[in-house]
């Protein structure tokens, strides 16, 4: 297969070709042999020719097979395309272009992908020739030829949009200016594919708002309004979609035209299509965060609130009412196990962790009910008389029939109950005491809703604890949740399950009394529930741990609740991801048992180790392993042995000093992996804390490691691992005192710019910033103290917004060691020293209280001639009182 001038197909390679991928479509055939067979061709330097070749002129094959031949050379360009002969290259590009205007449709969107494929490699000046092929399309009046063009136009758009919007040398102005006014004369084109095309093209641009859309936008607005109510579905959602992008980028555009847009959404809200309907419904929750006024949307809400109550009620095809069948006797299908998401451990004050339900299906009920509670947030307790009247009249239908209307009312219930609290506040009671029942309702989907209403509620019910009948309440939810849990219905199982969990992170100690009960109910679903749920039911054991803490170092409670766990924890392999959750689980258990975790210690620890040991394995050599590497069974693991350690304590010791922990934890800690490099620094600060000793033989390649982490090229990606580094040094430090004075200023010097953008950045990387370098100053004064009027201000800043505790008092001992060391270091910096002292609500130590006293006065007698005096005329006066207790 050699290149030519102008290169022509071999025709037995034509054919070979072509048999292949008829086989590779079809259903019976072998695909793994089919597969290696079309990689060998694929070392041949025109195979890629012969796809383009099939795909645009192989009028006698079937449009199935040109297709596939299109499909392949899309995949194949991803990876070689700038890496062909240019010869190959024209050709392809040549061959491409005429299959814009061809008779079939699946080879025009075929081209039109490839296409897009080579733009965002070589980009417009790389392919001179396509611009103009576009715009003859375009213009040519031919239906073919303009849908071709609009399709590939629309993937270029989607894929690439910038490459339109940049300046091309050769050309007077950028593509999107030459290809825009076209565009918008589409919208008015009776074919309703070149609407559709049309529209979705300049929909990609309210992001990036080139020039050409800014100058246009009030033709491309007309445009909108002009197609609002176009008889095509897929036309109307696009016209919300745009309306929706609008209001987030730019709602200035849409202020004037802000009551008919309003209108218009709420009539679309109630389209027949659900899927109009559902971009429609996104449009209130932007509209609230868009800082718009609020009255233009006030006004419509007595016609909105029962739009969206009305769909909040299930569809009738809505997937949910034929799972909701699902008796937990059926097994789980593999399609029901969602991918579970470990979030890595993390010290600090913020580490959001993400919603559980990310991979559930977004549609109009949800939509709803979330545009509900965004609205009960921003009006409160106003909506309640257009709401609860509607609510009360389905509530109260008690026929079979009108079950989903029913069902919709207490998700609407569940949705307004943290926006409307205070309304509903005083009649908590009621509620409660009209929900509970329906937990035993005949309906599964209407035990399940009323399950997760009520953790809507939980915190509300724990806080009325102590009021007239505020037990018995409390108690009755409890018990009712208990009885869920153990429903034979799988959908009502897990939300009976996750609204428990939401529940003991509120009521903590008071699940205390109840604690028998609880496990009782929580190992018999332990027992009995199938895989997917199992995932739950760890985390509501988990979280129990976590709310009650030492209350459960009983053996009762040990007895009903551990046997079941090391059994399931025997039964599993070192390569069964079942073991995730379970880790999770004994991490939170291990935490809350302290030393009472020591019996079973042992070989969990050996287990978590020889899991870290197999992956580092299974990751150069899978083979030797016998296992395919996975990155999460570290991570678990490693999180595990932290749960260790901080339940242990030192009597972790003797494990450590057995087993090949320290190297594992140090080829972590450089592991190419962040979220393994996070949770290793985790578990590295939390053995500093209680056996340094065994660290100590590493000590130096660990700071290194900690160290590096906190100057990467991109820190807001990176931040939790920065976090966790600075967080575990600042432990060792404390351990190794002057050990550390090698790697003192690398650190520093990564500290500063880090407290310097501090608004920038997350807020605990701060903190534990502030809180290390404070660290590092106390125990290596003098290496510290010559470069502290470089920081002094951006760390006092970032000490005043601590809150009181042992960490905080190990930074202001640095404070004063530094102060002690040079004292004129601080002169410049002063009324920001004095705000950081003034923060602290109480200093518990006597002897850091003493030396913070002996700072200011030092200050007091150094500065002569009224100086003092005017540093404390710089302060307010909350500050100035709060300083008075240093009796200065």
């Amino acid at each position: 297969m050699s290149a030519t001038a102008s290169w022509q197909p071999q025709e037995e390679g034509f054919n070979e070709i072509c048999g292949l991928l008829e086989q590779h479509i079809s259903p019976t055939s072998d695909k793994t042999q089919i597969w290696q067979q079309l990689q060998h061709y694929s070392q041949f330097p025109d195979f890629n020719n012969y796809l383009a070749f099939i795909l645009a002129r192989a009028e006698g094959k079937s449009v199935e097979i040109r297709q596939a031949a299109g499909l392949l050379l899309k995949n194949n360009l991803r990876n070689v395309f700038k890496s062909m002969a240019p010869s190959y290259q024209q050709y392809i590009k040549s061959e491409l272009l005429p299959c814009l205007g061809a008779a079939e449709r699946h080879i025009r969107a075929t081209a039109g992908t490839i296409i897009s494929v080579i733009v965002q490699q070589v980009e417009v000046i790389g392919w001179p020739e396509l611009l103009q092929a576009l715009v003859n399309c375009l213009d040519s009046n031919d239906l073919n030829h303009m849908e071709g063009a609009m399709d590939s136009l629309s993937k270029i758009c989607e894929d690439s949009p910038q490459v339109l919007d940049s300046d091309v040398p050769g050309l007077d102005e950028r593509p999107i200016n030459i290809l825009l006014p076209r565009l918008l004369q589409f919208f008015q084109s009776p074919h309703a594919s070149l609407r559709k095309l049309a529209l979705g093209c300049i929909n990609q641009y309210i992001m990036l708002l080139p020039s050409a859309l800014l100058v246009s936008m009030d033709q491309y607005l007309q445009g909108l309004f002009a197609l609002a109510n176009d008889p095509t579905a897929d036309v109307r959602k696009l016209v919300c979609a745009a309306f929706v992008q609008l209001i987030e980028v730019r709602p200035s555009f849409l202020e004037p035209h802000l009551r008919n847009v309003i209108e218009y959404m709420l009539q679309v809200n109630k389209d027949n299509d659900d899927e109009v309907a559902l971009e429609a419904c996104e449009f209130w929750s932007a509209y609230c965060d868009a800082q718009l006024p609020i009255q233009s949307l006030r006004d419509f809400l007595p016609r909105l609130i029962p739009v969206l109550l009305s769909n909040m009620a299930y569809a009738e095809d809505d997937e949910s009412l034929v799972d909701a069948e699902e008796d937990e006797s059926l097994p789980d299908r593999d399609q029901d196990l969602r991918p579970r998401f470990h979030s890595s451990r993390f010290h600090g004050s913020d580490n959001a962790e993400d919603d559980d339900d990310v991979v559930n299906v977004w549609n109009l009920r949800k939509c709803s009910a979330a545009a509900l509670d965004v609205l009960s947030n921003v009006f409160g307790d106003e909506i309640l008389p257009m709401l609860m009247p509607v609510v009360q009249a389905k509530l109260s239908s008690t026929d079979d029939l009108a079950w989903k209307e029913r069902e919709a009312a207490v998700l609407a219930l569940g949705a307004v109950a943290e926006g409307c609290i205070n309304g509903l506040y005083p009649h908590l009671s009621e509620i409660v005491a009209f929900l509970t029942p329906l937990l035993d309702d005949k309906f599964p989907l209407i035990r399940s809703i009323s399950c997760w209403t009520l953790s809507r509620f939980s915190k509300f019910i724990v806080q009325g604890i102590g009021s007239h009948n505020g037990h018995e309440q409390f108690d009755k939810v409890l018990m009712g949740l208990l009885r869920r849990i153990l429903d034979t219905n799988k959908r009502v199982q897990e939300a009976a399950c996750s609204a428990f969990a939401t529940l003991e992170e509120e009521a903590a100690e008071e699940l205390a009394p109840r604690l028998e009960t609880i496990l009782q109910h929580l190992i018999c679903a332990f027992g009995k529930y199938q895989k997917r749920n199992l995932r739950i039911v760890y985390d509501a054991i988990g979280t129990l741990a976590d709310a009650v803490g030492g209350e459960l170092n009983q053996p009762v409670y040990l007895d009903i609740l551990m046997p079941p766990l090391i059994a399931k924890w025997q039964q599993l392999s070192n390569t069964d991801k079942d073991l995730f959750p379970l880790l999770e689980c004994l991490t939170s258990i291990a935490q809350a048992l302290g030393t009472g975790f020591s019996q079973f210690a042992p070989p969990v620890f050996q287990r978590c180790i020889s899991i870290i040991q197999t992956q580092q394995v299974a990751k150069v050599d899978p083979v030797t392993a016998g296992v395919q590497y996975d990155k999460e069974f570290t991570v678990c693991s490693l999180d595990l042995l932290s749960g260790l350690a901080e339940g242990l304590g030192s009597g972790i010791e003797s494990l450590v000093s057995q087993s090949s922990l320290r190297d594992l934890l140090l080829q972590c800690c450089m592991d190419d992996a962040q979220d393994v490099r996070q949770s290793a620094f985790a578990l590295l600060g939390d053995l500093a804390r209680v056996c340094p000793v065994h660290l100590h033989p590493c000590l130096s390649e660990f700071l290194d490691a900690a160290a590096k982490q906190l100057n990467p090229p991109k820190l807001k990606e990176s931040v939790s691992v920065a976090n966790n580094a600075c967080w575990a040094i600042g432990e060792l430090a404390l351990k190794v005192r002057q050990e550390v004075s090698p790697i003192v200023m690398t650190v520093i010097s990564c500290l500063v710019p880090i407290l310097q953008h501090g608004e920038g950045i997350n807020k605990s990387l701060v903190e534990n910033s502030a809180i290390t370098l404070g660290r590092l100053a106390w125990v290596c004064p003098e290496v510290v103290s010559p470069h502290m009027e470089h920081f002094m201000r951006p760390w006092c800043s970032a000490l005043s917004m601590i809150r009181d505790d042992v960490e905080k008092e190990d930074a202001f001992r640095g404070l004063c060691a530094m102060v002690r060391a040079n004292p004129s270091g601080a002169l410049n910096s002063l009324v920001f020293m004095c705000k950081a002292i003034a923060s602290w609500h109480e200093i518990r130590s006597e002897e850091l209280h003493n030396e913070v006293c002996q700072v200011l006065h030092g200050y007091k007698q150094m500065l002569r001639n009224g100086a003092w005096e005017q540093c404390m005329s710089a302060l307010e006066p909350p500050v100035k009182d709060k300083l008075s207790k240093y009796q200065v």
